[in-house]
């Protein structure tokens, strides 16, 4: 020990600090309230994308299957109405055709009658006291008013033999050193018609040839 007893320095009494701030015990409180927005903002986010994504892709998908309803109704509108043309041509052409059949028939009974007009045109011609004038005309008149609906007369001397509208009852062969390019019709021993194409009746012929 020394000749004088030290005691301790003395320490100033600390200065309040006066710039800290409050601590606010209600931060840490255990009732402290949080908002949903800063608790599960980004779960609320996604949710809604998901829901955002589902309902675009219902209605991505409604809109394709609408879609393809829509063309396989068109599909079936329009094969229904090809059908229905085809149908509607069809019958239409079975109608031409039986009133073409019928004026055939018709044509076919009154072949007859023109073979005796021709026949008797052809004894009245030469003849210088008969007056064939009325008979004449009504072989012409005739003859017009079948020609005009479709009838055609076939086979005249000279024609090239035609098997399908000539029917050959005899035939004269070529003689020697004649030229020929084949049969040819020598004589018409009745007249073949033809009704709007189709022959109606084969001409009766002597074939050269």
């Amino acid at each position: 020990m020394t000749g004088t007893d030290e005691g301790p320095e003395p320490v100033d009494d600390a200065e309040p600090v006066d710039d800290a701030e409050p601590v606010d015990d209600a931060e840490f409180s255990d009732d402290a309230e949080f908002s949903d927005d800063d608790v599960v903002e980004g779960e609320v986010v996604d949710e809604e994308q998901e829901s955002a994504e589902l309902v675009g892709e219902d209605l991505e998908d409604a809109v394709t299957i609408a879609e393809r309803e829509r063309d396989e109704y068109l599909d079936t509108l329009r094969r229904v109405q090809a059908d229905f043309e085809n149908y509607r041509k069809r019958v239409q052409r079975q109608q031409e055709e039986l009133v073409e059949r019928a004026a055939e028939r018709l044509v076919a009974g009154l072949l007859p009658v023109l073979d005796a007009l021709d026949q008797a045109e052809a004894l009245l011609v030469g003849d210088e006291e008969a007056s064939p004038a009325g008979l004449l005309q009504a072989v012409s008149l005739l003859r017009d008013v079948l020609a005009k609906e479709g009838l055609a007369r076939v086979a005249e001397v000279g024609d090239a033999f035609d098997p399908n509208a000539h029917d050959a009852v005899d035939h004269s062969e070529t003689e020697e050193g004649e030229e020929s390019e084949g049969p040819v019709v020598e004589a018409v021993l009745r007249p073949g018609y033809v009704w709007k194409g189709r022959v109606v009746r084969p001409a009766m012929v002597k074939v050269h040839g």
